[in-house]
């Protein structure tokens, strides 16, 4: 394939990942803007922290789904071209933390990147699942676990053999991820960051 088919493939992984589903869900849901709630984040946690974990839990399905489709639809149309599907990966990466809908802004990557994750590596998503579990029901800091089961995913890569170019896309969206909790991190060592609770926007209201 040629460099303009890479660039496609690039483009219509943006364009996918550019779908805002929290803000889209939540205001269809709930009729409200999640952005003047919480952290103002589209993502699945201040979805949960706002209007409950229901929300959440499609809001999360649907930030991993559209990664894996725009992955799938990659590797359908190339014949499994591996540097098409991960130019697709790495669009949907970009187009949920930089929408075309959002004047360029959006979430934090965490959900589309476990989408990815699951699709390209099946095996490292799962480990990096059950870290981000484990730090987040222990602690209740999310960001700590998304950061911590981010540096997981390249070094899992790495262990379980995967091809040089498949271990670089995870190293590249770990790192993503983490600059992008880059104020979570601060807050973090700060002793400020705010643990993870269920709320209600109507309580917010309040």
């Amino acid at each position: 394939m040629d460099i303009l088919a890479f660039v496609l493939w690039f483009a219509v992984g943006f364009a996918f990942g550019s779908v805002p589903s929290g803000l889209w869900l939540v205001k269809a849901i709930h009729g409200i803007d999640i952005r003047e709630y919480g952290s103002k984040n589209i993502g699945s946690t201040n979805v949960f922290r706002t209007v409950g974990g229901k929300t959440a839990a499609l809001v999360l399905l649907c930030d991993a789904g559209k990664g894996i489709l725009a992955a799938y639809l990659a590797q359908t149309f190339t014949g499994g071209d591996m540097y098409a599907v991960l130019f697709a990966a790495i669009g949907a990466l970009l187009g949920h933390n930089y929408s075309l809908f959002l004047g360029f802004k959006g979430g934090r990557g965490v959900a589309t990147g476990l989408g990815l994750l699951i699709f390209l590596m099946p095996q490292v998503s799962g480990i990096c699942f059950l870290v981000w579990l484990a730090i987040v029901l222990t602690t209740r800091y999310v960001s700590l676990g998304s950061c911590v089961g981010a540096l997981c995913a390249p070094c899992l890569a790495w262990y379980f053999g995967y091809p040089l170019p498949v271990l670089l896309f995870a190293g590249v969206a770990a790192a993503f991820v983490i600059i992008r909790h880059k104020d979570n991190i601060k807050r973090l060592l700060n002793g400020t960051e705010s643990k993870i609770r269920q709320g209600h926007a109507e309580d917010l209201k309040k």
